[in-house]
C-alpha cells in the first residue's frame, strides 16, 4: 500500500461519516444478494425442492451462528489489548488467541458438514440436488472466516479496509449468481464465489497478521494458546456460547417448527420474508453502530459517562430512522416485493405487514443493544435478556396452531409480542449501562 493511499485510508478509518457510508454500502450488496438467492433459487428449483432448500439456508444460519460468540469476544480482548485499556494482567489478550480461533471455526465447519451428509445420506431431506445443497452450505460457511477477519481488523482501526475488500467480494459474488439464470452451472457459480471469498478473507487476515506483528508460530501455537484461553476467559466463552445458542434457536427454530406444524408453504414464506426484513434492518443498525463502536468502546473504558450518553442516544435514534423507513417501505411496497421476491407462490395482507413492521420497530433496540453490549464483552447479562426471546419464539409455533385457520397470523402476532417484551427489557440494559459504569 502505498504511503499517499495509506494516509487516505487513515483518514476515512478515522471519519465515522466515512465507516457508516462504506458500512451501509456493504450491508445493501448483502442484501442484495440474500434476495438474489432466494430470487435466483426460487426459478431453478421447483417448490418442493426450494422448500428443502430454504431449510438449507437455516442450516447455514445456524452452522454460522455456532461460533458461539467468539469472534465477539475477541473484538472486545482485542480491542482493550490494541487501545492498552486492559488491566487484566496475565489474563490479558495473547496473540496465540487467534490460532486457536481458526482451529475451533475449521472444526465447527467439518462438524457441520458431516451433520449435512448424514442428514442428506439418510433421506431427512428431500432432495435430487445433494452436491448443490453441499456446495451452498459450504459457502455459506465461508462466512465463519471471513466474521472473524472482519472482527480482528475492525478491533485494531481496520474497519474500512475490511469493508472496502467485502464490497468487492460481494460484487463479484453477486454477478456470479445472477449468471445462473443465464444458463451458468450453480454448481460451478457456487465454486467460483467460494474461490473468491477465500482469496479476500486471505488477505484480510494477512493484514492482521502485519499489524499486530504476528509470527507463524502465533498461529500454531495450538496448546499455549488454547490453554490461555481455557484459564482466562472459558467464562465470558461459556456466556457468549448460551447466548449465541439461545438468538440462534429464538431466530431460526420457527423455520422447522413451522415445517412439522403444516405443509402449507405460505407460513414458511411468511416466516422467511419477514426474517429477510429484519436481517436488512439489523445489517443496516449493526454497519450504523459498528462505525460508531471505536468511539463508544474508547468513551467506555476511559469512563467518559456523558460522552457514552451522548453516543448511545445517538446510536437509538439513526436505529430508529432506519426501523421507521423500512416499516413505511413495507406498507408501501410490502405486497408486490412478496409476490416478486416468491414468483407469486403466495400472497401477504396488511395485517402481516403490520406485524411485520411492528416487529422491527421493537428489533430495533434489540439490535443496538446486543451489538454495543457484545462490544463491550457483556455476555452473561446478554444471556439472561436473550432466555425469555427464546422461550417466546418457541410457544409462537405450537401456540398459533390451536388457531386452525389463523395459524400464520397468530404465530406472526405472538413472535411480534414476543419481540416487543424483549426490547422493552434491552431498554432497561442500555440505560443500567450508563447509570452502573458511572457508579462505578
Amino acid at each position: 500500500m502505498s504511503a499517499a493511499l495509506g494516509r487516505a485510508v487513515a483518514r476515512m478509518e478515522g471519519s465515522a461519516r466515512f465507516l457508516a457510508l462504506i458500512k451501509l454500502t456493504n450491508v445493501g450488496l448483502t442484501l442484495i444478494w440474500g434476495f438474489a438467492v432466494t430470487y435466483v433459487f426460487v426459478r431453478i428449483l421447483p417448490l418442493r425442492e426450494f422448500q428443502a432448500f430454504l431449510l438449507l439456508v437455516a442450516f447455514g444460519n445456524f452452522t454460522v451462528s455456532a461460533e458461539f460468540g467468539l469472534t465477539s469476544i475477541i473484538y472486545a480482548r482485542l480491542r482493550r489489548y490494541w487501545l492498552d485499556h486492559t488491566d487484566d494482567g496475565a489474563a490479558g489478550f495473547r496473540l496465540e488467541e487467534m490460532g486457536v480461533l481458526f482451529l475451533f471455526l475449521g472444526m465447527l465447519i467439518f462438524g457441520g458438514l458431516a451433520v449435512l451428509l448424514v442428514v442428506l445420506t439418510a433421506g431427512v431431506v428431500d432432495t435430487s440436488m445433494p452436491l448443490l445443497f453441499i456446495l451452498f452450505f459450504l459457502s455459506a460457511c465461508v462466512n465463519l472466516p471471513a466474521l472473524l477477519a472482519k472482527r480482528a481488523l475492525a478491533a485494531v482501526d481496520g474497519n474500512f479496509l475490511w469493508e472496502a475488500l467485502d464490497c468487492l467480494r460481494r460484487l463479484m459474488i453477486i454477478a456470479l449468481l445472477l449468471l445462473i439464470l443465464n444458463g451458468l452451472d450453480p454448481r460451478l457459480s457456487i465454486v467460483l464465489q467460494i474461490a473468491i471469498s477465500l482469496v479476500v478473507i486471505g488477505y484480510a487476515i494477512a493484514l492482521v497478521h502485519r499489524r499486530l506483528g504476528m509470527t507463524a508460530q502465533h498461529w500454531l501455537a495450538f496448546r499455549r494458546g488454547g490453554g490461555h484461553v481455557r484459564t482466562h476467559y472459558l467464562h465470558d466463552i461459556g456466556a457468549s456460547a448460551l447466548f449465541t445458542m439461545s438468538e440462534i434457536a429464538a431466530y431460526n427454530a420457527p423455520y422447522f417448527m413451522i415445517a412439522l406444524a403444516t405443509q402449507d408453504a405460505r407460513p414458511m414464506l411468511l416466516f422467511d420474508f419477514f426474517f429477510k426484513m429484519s436481517r436488512a434492518l439489523s445489517m443496516a443498525i449493526r454497519a450504523m453502530v459498528e462505525a460508531a463502536l471505536p468511539r463508544i468502546t474508547r468513551a467506555f473504558h476511559s469512563g467518559d459517562i456523558a460522552r457514552l450518553r451522548q453516543l448511545l442516544v445517538r446510536a437509538l435514534g439513526a436505529a430508529f430512522f432506519f426501523a421507521l423507513v423500512a416499516s413505511a417501505a413495507l406498507l408501501f411496497i410490502g405486497q408486490w416485493l412478496f409476490a416478486k421476491l416468491f414468483a407469486g407462490r403466495a400472497a401477504i395482507g396488511i395485517v402481516d405487514l403490520l406485524l411485520i413492521d411492528g416487529a422491527l420497530l421493537a428489533l430495533t433496540v434489540i439490535c443496538v443493544s446486543v451489538y454495543i453490549q457484545a462490544a463491550l464483552g457483556r455476555f452473561g447479562h446478554l444471556l439472561k435478556r436473550s432466555l425469555p426471546f427464546l422461550v417466546g419464539a418457541l410457544l409462537s409455533v405450537p401456540v398459533a396452531a390451536l388457531l386452525d385457520d389463523w395459524f400464520d397470523v397468530g404465530f406472526l402476532g405472538l413472535y411480534t409480542l414476543t419481540l416487543l417484551m424483549v426490547s422493552a427489557l434491552h431498554a432497561l440494559s442500555l440505560r443500567g449501562l450508563v447509570e452502573g459504569h458511572s457508579r462505578r
